[in-house]
């Protein structure tokens, strides 16, 4: 019998673990000056931004597809083009996401993976 290797999703802590790094995430958008570019394109309050992330990550991390089952297909590209997103944007996203995971304290080689995929997808969306 073999036994799947447990999923990023799992690895990480599960649902709880992905609101916690989410969470933190946004904090620092919101406290950080080295964060101000990527946190003035997001509206006032980051309450939905929270929460679509949360949704997202689910299900990119081999979890629960709660992001699907609210609004389809996530379309990252076509729902971020109205941004402008360039290099800046880009590391600015990626040092806050870094600087979460290391404040969460994930492990070191998941979150030395996670930060490879998170940029992938990041250089993905930029647009400028």
């Amino acid at each position: 019998m073999t036994v799947a290797a447990p999923t990023p999703f799992d690895a990480l802590g599960g649902e709880t673990a992905v609101r916690a790094l989410v969470d933190r995430f946004y904090d620092l958008m919101d406290l950080e000056p080295a964060y101000a570019g990527i946190r003035a394109l997001h509206p006032g309050s980051l309450d939905g931004s929270r929460d679509k992330l949360h949704w997202f990550l689910c299900g990119w991390l081999g979890g629960p597809d709660l992001y699907v089952q609210r609004f389809g297909h996530p379309r990252l590209r076509a729902r971020h083009l109205p941004y402008a997103i360039g290099i800046a944007e880009r590391d600015q996203w990626m040092a806050c996401m870094i600087q979460a995971m290391q404040e969460q304290h994930l492990d070191a080689p998941l979150a030395q993976r996670l930060a490879e995929s998170f940029f992938g997808t990041a250089d993905w969306m930029r647009n400028r």
